[in-house]
């Protein structure tokens, strides 16, 4: 006798702490931006020249112009506040240098949320933001594994534990799944249950449905025609096969709000995290108004870290900033 439909809204950027007063979000993030900008480009070997810092100049006048229009500055500055803090911790929590179309932003260079030179390496902004193609900007963040909570941990405290969530994820029942739950209720024999589930071929980059199983497999169809209860399991499992078993939370997507999230979207507690988590899985909870952030733990930047510790032991310092990508001695192993 009820029906309730949400309403799709549009994103709804937090106001991030960092706009300085009496500026707009655009008129904070030029001004870092061009400050970040000169700043990279003294730090330059050899120093660039005059029509090399106007070229780059040039440039990060453009992306900023574009990100205005579009209206994401909020965004970029809510990334950078977050990158820029983790950088600036003692020791430093080791960031990415750039994933994806991301990195061909000089302005993300310049507000240090990449360390790759878009211009050097000739790449292309309008991969990343193109106005033609209007849509929420996305950068994957890849932070050191261990230390990923930390960041994590600074968005809540710098915008309101009632306003950042981790998002819901649901795992669905898959063929192997399927015909081990089913069995365990049908109160069949486990060795039974498990000989049968052990013939559906596991495949996580492709699942294998459980009718291609049978189909694929002469032995599951023997059982099946042989064994009346066989049968009645496979028929089951097929029927509860694809639906929804368990939450989790999504590895790496954080959605901050503008108002209490409460507000926004109905919420869940996990009992293994402080957090809260949205009910709504990631494309409804961006329908709903709300950006996401990737905060991608990479054990990579983990194993690069110690490395640089051992060697920081053995007297050798290493900016892994300034390591040369034309290194003879890499390409040859």
């Amino acid at each position: 006798l009820c029906a309730v439909m949400a309403e799709e809204k549009k994103p709804e950027l937090p106001v991030c702490p960092k706009v300085q007063a009496g500026m707009t979000e655009g008129e904070t993030l030029r001004a870092m931006a061009i400050e970040g900008l000169a700043k990279r480009l003294d730090a330059m070997r050899p120093a660039p020249d005059e029509a090399t810092r106007t070229k780059y100049g040039e440039r990060l006048d453009y992306e900023l112009g574009v990100i205005e229009k579009m209206g994401f500055p909020g965004y970029f500055l809510i990334v950078a506040d977050f990158i820029q803090w983790a950088k600036a911790q003692t020791p430093p929590i080791p960031v990415g240098p750039g994933r994806g179309s991301g990195a061909g932003s000089v302005a993300a260079w310049a507000l240090l949320i990449t360390d790759l030179d878009p211009l050097r390496f000739g790449l292309l902004f309008e991969r990343f933001l193109n106005p033609e193609r209007v849509s929420m900007p996305d950068f994957d963040i890849d932070f050191c594994q261990d230390r990923r909570d930390e960041v994590i941990r600074y968005v809540v405290k710098e915008y309101g534990a009632d306003r950042v969530a981790q998002i819901i994820t649901f795992g669905k029942l898959q063929a192997k799944a399927a015909v081990r739950d089913v069995g365990r209720v049908l109160g069949m024999p486990y060795g039974q249950v498990d000989k049968i589930a052990s013939l559906i071929p596991f495949n996580p980059a492709k699942p294998v449905t459980l009718s291609q199983a049978i189909e694929g497999e002469q032995r599951l169809q023997d059982m099946r025609d042989a064994d009346e209860q066989v049968a009645r399991l496979l028929d089951i499992a097929q029927q509860v096969e694809g639906l929804y078993r368990n939450a989790s939370t999504h590895a790496a997507g954080v959605v901050i709000g503008r108002k209490p999230l409460i507000e926004i979207v109905p919420l869940y507690r996990d009992p293994r995290s402080e957090m809260l988590v949205t009910q709504y899985s990631m494309k409804y909870a961006e329908a709903a108004s709300l950006v996401k952030f990737d905060f991608l733990g990479l054990k990579t930047l983990t194993v690069i870290e110690r490395a640089l510790e051992i060697l920081k032991g053995q007297g050798v310092d290493v900016d892994i900033a300034a390591i040369p990508l034309d290194d003879p001695k890499t390409y040859a192993m």
